[in-house]
C-alpha cells in the first residue's frame, strides 16, 4: 500500500490565502473540504497554512503526509444513502508556534492571506491575563491572533495588501464579535498604538458564524478497509455526514465576492443576521436530542440511530419538533419544518454511533438553552403547556435521580447540580421534589415555579414514570 504524501500524488501549489487556527477533525472534515471543493469548482485558488493551536497536536502527523488526507462522507442526504471519499489537497503544512514563535509572526507578512478561520474549543476564545505581551508567545488563541495581527500591521500597514476576514467556528455565540472584543482588549493592555486599532477596524473583519456537521473523526474500527479502498495508508482519514452547513454573517464584509459558492453544491449561507439560524439549529437539532436523551435512555435505547427506529419515541420526538418546537419559533414554518426533516434524517444515519449518554452531558445546561426556551414561547403563543416536552422535562428530573428500573444512570454534570439532585431526591414527596427542581434558579436562571400548572404538570408526569405508567 502506497504512502500517502506529495511524493505518491500530484498536487498542485497554490497560494497561501487561508491561515487556520486547529487541525482537529472538525475543521479538516468541514472547513478544509469546503475550501478543497472551492478550488476545484471555483477560481478561488488558495492554499490553508494551519497553525497548531495547542503545544502538542496533529501537526507532526499531518506534516508526514505532506498536508493530505481523505474525508469519507457517510449518512443518508436527501432519502439517499452516501458512501463517498475526497482526497483533500488544499493544506500546505502545519507550524508549531510553540516551537518557532518567529515563523509563526512571519505568517502575518503574506500580501496574499485574506481568510483567518479557527476552532479553538469554546473555551478557546477567552482573556488570559498571563498574555502580558506579545513579545513571547502569547498563552490565548486571541492572544497569538493579536501577536499576528500587529506583526502584520508593522509590515504590511503601507502596502496594497488584502483586508482580512475572520471567520471563528468555535460553537460560542456571536463568536466574531466575542474574538474581537477580546483582540481589541489585548491591543489595550499592551498598549498598541492607536493606528493600529485603526487599522484593525479599516482592515479585518469579524465575522458571527454558525456551523453544523456531525465529524466523528477517525474511523478506527474501519480503518484498514478504507484505506484498502482508497489505495493509500491514510492514518488522518476523517469521518463526516453528508449534511453540512454554515452561515456567516457578513453586513459589511463582501465575502461573497472572495469566496463565490454558486454552482458549487456547497450548504453556505451569507446572511446580515445569524440568530433565526442559530435560533433554529438550537432548537430543532439540538433540542430534540436533549429531550431525546433521558426519555430513550430510560427506555432501555444506547444510541440516537436506535431510538428513531424505535416507533414509539420515534413518535414523540416527531410531535415534539413539529407540533411544539416549530410552531414556538417565529420563523418560516415551511423552512423550519424542511431544516427538521433533514435533523430526523440525520438522526438516522446508518454509519453514526452517536451515544445517548455522551449527548447527555451536562443536560441540566444543555435543557436549559436548548429545550426550556421552547417550552417557555409555546405556553406564552398557544396559552397552555407543550406536553411531550414537558414530559421529556420529567424524564429529565428522573434521569438525574441516578437510577430506574435497576438501573444505575452515569450523571456527568457540575458537581454542584449532581449533588443539588442527590439530595432533593432524598425527599419522599415528588410535589416536593419537584418544586424544590423548578426553583432553583441556579439551574434554570429563573424560578420556573411560577410558571402556571407546570409543578401540577410535572408531578403527574414524574409519578406516571416512577409507576411506569407511562411510556
Amino acid at each position: 500500500m502506497k504512502l500517502l504524501n506529495r511524493n505518491t500524488v500530484i498536487v498542485k501549489e497554490r497560494p497561501i490565502k487561508v491561515l487556520q487556527f486547529g487541525e482537529g477533525n472538525f475543521l479538516r472534515g468541514f472547513v478544509d473540504w469546503i475550501f478543497d471543493i472551492l478550488n476545484e469548482k471555483t477560481d478561488f485558488n488558495g492554499d490553508i497554512q494551519i497553525v497548531q493551536p495547542i503545544k502538542n497536536g496533529l501537526g507532526t502527523i499531518i506534516n508526514e503526509q505532506d498536508g493530505l488526507y481523505h474525508v469519507l462522507l457517510e449518512g443518508l442526504l436527501n432519502n439517499k444513502r452516501i458512501q463517498k471519499t475526497r482526497l483533500i489537497k488544499c493544506i500546505r503544512d502545519v507550524l508549531n508556534p510553540y516551537e518557532d514563535y518567529k515563523a509563526f509572526l512571519k505568517l502575518g507578512k503574506n500580501p496574499d492571506l485574506e481568510f483567518i478561520i479557527s476552532n479553538t474549543t469554546e473555551a478557546g476564545i477567552t482573556f488570559d491575563d498571563n498574555d502580558e505581551d506579545f513579545n513571547t508567545l502569547p498563552n490565548s488563541f486571541p492572544g497569538k491572533l493579536t501577536a499576528l495581527l500587529y506583526y502584520r500591521f508593522l509590515h504590511l500597514k503601507d502596502t496594497h495588501s488584502k483586508p482580512l476576514t475572520i471567520i471563528p467556528c468555535e460553537l460560542i455565540d456571536r463568536n466574531g464579535d466575542k474574538l474581537k472584543e477580546i483582540v481589541t482588549r489585548y491591543a489595550s493592555i499592551w498598549k498598541l498604538p492607536d493606528r493600529f486599532s485603526a487599522w484593525l477596524n479599516k482592515n479585518v473583519s469579524f465575522c458571527n458564524t454558525l456551523v453544523d456537521r456531525i465529524v466523528p473523526g477517525f474511523p478506527k474500527d474501519s480503518i484498514k478497509t478504507i484505506q484498502n479502498n482508497i489505495g493509500f495508508e491514510d492514518n488522518l482519514v476523517v469521518k463526516a455526514e453528508p449534511f453540512h452547513l454554515w452561515v456567516i454573517e457578513t453586513p459589511n464584509d463582501p465575502i461573497y465576492q472572495k469566496l463565490p459558492i454558486e454552482g458549487t453544491g456547497l450548504n453556505i449561507k451569507y446572511v446580515s443576521d445569524q440568530t433565526p439560524y442559530r435560533t433554529r439549529k438550537v432548537r430543532i437539532l439540538n433540542g430534540a436530542h436533549t429531550a431525546l436523551v433521558p426519555f430513550g435512555y430510560l427506555q432501555g435505547m444506547q444510541l440516537v440511530r436506535d431510538a428513531t427506529e424505535n416507533q414509539q419515541i420515534a413518535s414523540f420526538i416527531h410531535t415534539i419538533i413539529f407540533d411544539e418546537i416549530i410552531p414556538a419559533i417565529d420563523l418560516p414554518k415551511e423552512e423550519l419544518e424542511y431544516f427538521a426533516e433533514a435533523v430526523i434524517e440525520r438522526f438516522k444515519n446508518p454509519f453514526i454511533d452517536h451515544q445517548l449518554i455522551s449527548i447527555a452531558l451536562n443536560s441540566i445546561s444543555k435543557f436549559k438553552v436548548r429545550v426550556l426556551p421552547s417550552i417557555l414561547s409555546y405556553a406564552e403563543k398557544e396559552g397552555k403547556l407543550p406536553e411531550k416536552l414537558v414530559k421529556s422535562f420529567a424524564w429529565l428530573f428522573v434521569f438525574y435521580r441516578g437510577h430506574y428500573d435497576n438501573l444505575e444512570i452515569p450523571i456527568k454534570d457540575d458537581p454542584y447540580i449532581i449533588d443539588f439532585f442527590s439530595d432533593v431526591w432524598k425527599e419522599d414527596d415528588i410535589s416536593i421534589i419537584t418544586q424544590k427542581i423548578l426553583e432553583n434558579t441556579k439551574l434554570w436562571d429563573t424560578d420556573l415555579s411560577k410558571i402556571p400548572l407546570l409543578h401540577k404538570t410535572l408531578c403527574q408526569e414524574v409519578k406516571s414514570i416512577l409507576l411506569k405508567k407511562t411510556p
